[in-house]
């Protein structure tokens, strides 16, 4: 489970290398990639306020941006393409927030028009941007879509607002949802999956990556055997699956919650290498979207590991990205990224500089 969980409170309180213009196949990195195409951090804040249940808070809702009263989201994601040649943000944001709270309709043209501003800020670093809904946990306000709440529609019509609005950059990513978890019923859930798929393709979004989750918080463990299978019948209106990335996270410390400084595991033989084994089976490829640590030795020494396996297997793991910066304290988070600005230079957190270092393929 990640550290989502923490986000009220905390409220109220790599490896990168130059980004191609597409993603390469399973064939074509096959024993050629000795690094992952994306590396890159978690730009966190309009996520703020939303709880494991689903519900947000919108009042506790923390903009990253220093023209909204934030702190500087846009300088991090400069400093960290510029310095430390990351190549793709995650940029998580409430269901709630972009509709205002109206599930089911039209996106709030005000608050939109606020993370638009952050959107726009991580193209013009010339990474990839990942659009993350973090409503989250494939809730609305406790109810679970597809399932006795929301219907698949009211998250389609979301999703297709979305991708129209996005469709005509090749560097945006549309994270589906994130962290599902003890969801009752994983085939109605790759229905979910699906009409979100074929929805966001026939809104114009026809090549770029769609990271498909699974549930069991989409545990890295958990996803060859439990959400894997049921997952695998998700495809493009035309029946490939070009595109279609599977969405991944796995955090390092003893309860795998994310939220301790520090690290017992690297998750190779727990994780990683029944995930790529599967994934090389089932020729399909996943990038893990959240993982870190605290800013200890114990967590350099297993987070710096368990990128150098996620590099030497290239062919099946597109990349990776830490949580995370953004809006967090640095003082009080455990698990902050947050670069820290001296004059007109930033300085990256220990862990950051240890793991998330440039790696040529």
């Amino acid at each position: 489970m990640a550290p989502r969980f923490l986000l009220v409170a905390l409220a109220l309180a790599g490896t990168a290398i130059a980004a191609p213009a597409t993603t390469l196949s399973l064939y074509e990195r096959a024993g050629n990639a000795t690094a992952v195409q994306f590396v890159g951090t978690n730009i966190a804040g309009f996520d703020f306020g939303c709880s494991i249940l689903g519900a947000c808070n919108l009042s506790q809702t923390t903009p990253p941006l220093s023209n909204l009263g934030g702190v500087d989201g846009a300088g991090q994601m400069q400093h960290f393409a510029k310095d430390d040649r990351m190549n793709m943000f995650r940029l998580p944001v409430g269901w709630q927030y972009l509709v205002n709270n109206k599930v089911g309709g039209t996106l709030d043209s005000g608050n939109t028009q606020k993370y638009d501003q952050l959107v726009q800020a991580c193209l013009k670093t010339g990474a990839y941007c990942v659009i993350d809904v973090s409503s989250p946990y494939a809730r609305w306000n406790g109810q679970i879509i597809g399932q006795g709440g929301p219907p698949n529609e009211q998250f389609v019509s979301l999703w297709t607002q979305l991708a129209t609005k996005y469709a005509s950059n090749a560097k945006m990513v549309f994270g589906v949802m994130n962290e599902p978890h003890d969801v009752p019923d994983i085939d109605k859930w790759a229905d979910t999956v699906q009409a979100v798929v074929t929805a966001i393709r026939g809104a114009g979004a026809k090549t770029q990556m769609i990271l498909i989750p699974g549930n069991d918080w989409t545990s890295a463990a958990a996803f060859p055997t439990k959400s894997g299978p049921s997952l695998l019948k998700v495809k493009n209106p035309d029946g490939s699956t070009d595109g279609l990335i599977f969405d991944v996270h796995k955090y390092l410390d003893s309860d795998n919650s994310g939220t301790h400084t520090d690290c017992v595991t690297d998750n190779i033989s727990s994780a990683f290498q029944p995930l790529a084994s599967w994934l090389r089976e089932n020729k399909r490829q996943a990038i893990n979207s959240e993982t870190g640590g605290g800013n200890t030795a114990s967590c350099q020494k297993y987070l710096c590991q368990q990128i150098q396996f996620l590099n030497q297997n290239a062919d099946v793991f597109l990349g990776y990205t830490g949580w995370s910066a953004g809006a967090f304290s640095p003082q009080t988070y455990e698990l902050s990224e947050v670069p820290t600005k001296n004059g007109n230079s930033w300085q990256d957190t220990a862990l950051v500089k240890a793991c998330i270092v440039a790696k040529k393929s």
